[in-house]
C-alpha cells in the first residue's frame, strides 16, 4: 500500500507524520487496508504517547522499547528505539534496555518503569499487589502505573501485528538519534 491510497483523512494524518520524520513508517502502510483499525489505532496510540502526563515522552517509549524486547517484535524495538533515543537525547539507552533490560544502567525511576512494563508484558497473569507495590514503593503515581500497564498492553497488542504482517523496521529508523538529520 502507499500513503496515496489511503482514505484524505489518514493521509493527511499520516502525511504529517511523514513531513516531521521524513518518511512514511512502514506500520501505517501496513494496517493501511483496514482504515477503520488504522484510525483507531492512531487514535489509541496518540491518547497513550501524546496526552500530558507526569511520564515523560521518553520514559513512555522507554516502557514500549522494554515491552517490545519482551515480545521480540524487531519492528518495534527499532522504530520506538528511534524515538526513544532522539527524545532521552542518548544514543545508546534503547540497545541497552532492549538487548538486557536488567543490566542497563537507568535511574532508579527508569528502573522501576521498566520493571513495571516487564511485569505486564511478561507475565500479566501473575501480576498483583506485590508489583503495584513496589512501583509505589518505587515513587510511581497511580496515574503513572496505569500508563504503563495501558502502554504495555497496547504495544503487546502492536507487536503481534508486526509479527503477523512481517513488518520490516524503514531504513531510516536504525540512524535516528545517532546520525545528525540533514536539514
Amino acid at each position: 500500500m502507499r500513503l496515496a491510497d489511503l482514505p484524505e483523512d489518514l493521509r493527511e494524518r499520516i502525511g504529517a507524520i511523514a513531513e516531521k520524520s521524513g518518511f512514511v513508517p512502514n506500520v501505517f502502510l501496513a494496517l493501511g487496508h483496514r482504515p477503520a483499525e488504522l484510525r483507531a489505532f492512531c487514535d489509541y496510540h496518540d491518547a497513550l504517547m501524546e496526552r500530558d502526563s507526569s511520564l515523560s515522552k521518553a520514559e513512555r517509549e522507554l516502557v514500549v522499547v522494554a515491552t517490545s524486547a519482551a515480545n521480540h517484535c524487531t519492528y518495534c524495538v527499532v522504530a520506538h528505539g528511534a524515538i526513544l533515543r532522539v527524545r532521552a537525547k542518548d544514543d545508546q539507552i534503547a540497545d541497552l534496555v532492549a538487548a538486557n533490560p536488567w543490566g542497563a544502567a537507568l535511574s532508579d525511576r527508569q528502573r522501576a518503569i521498566v520493571d513495571l512494563a516487564l511485569s505486564v508484558a511478561q507475565d500479566s497473569a501473575s501480576f498483583g499487589e506485590p508489583e503495584l507495590a513496589a512501583a509505589r514503593a518505587a515513587g510511581l503515581s497511580d496515574d503513572e502505573i496505569w500508563d504503563i500497564g495501558a502502554i504495555t498492553a497496547f504495544f503487546a497488542m502492536s507487536n503481534r501485528l508486526a509479527h503477523l504482517m512481517a513488518l520490516r523496521p524503514n531504513d531510516e529508523f536504525f540512524l535516528m538519534g545517532r546520525v545528525p538529520r540533514e536539514k
